[in-house]
């Protein structure tokens, strides 16, 4: 992910002028990491190594995602909505 990519998510999820740190910025950075591991291990199936770390991921998400709908249940339908999360 690129310097530029990565400043644009923070900017459309933040919650203010400079929010870095929210679990809607933090599981929307997590969101399109996992999507290019997803593609690079699509590309390299025997990947193990990023393989694992595709699932530390996804795990760290899974958490974010649980406090967010533990705290304010309208910003994780709309942040599940965005990103088009099952």
């Amino acid at each position: 992910m690129t310097k530029e990519r990565k400043q644009e998510i923070i900017e459309k999820f933040a919650q203010s002028k400079n929010d870095t740190g929210s679990a809607q910025v933090q599981i929307a950075l997590l969101t399109e990491r996992i999507n290019e591991l997803t593609e690079h291990l699509k590309a390299n199936p025997k990947d193990n190594h990023s393989r694992r770390g595709l699932l530390k991921l996804v795990g760290k998400r899974k958490g974010f995602l649980a406090y967010l709908e533990k705290t304010d249940l309208d910003a994780f339908r709309a942040l599940k909505k965005e990103l088009n999360l099952r």
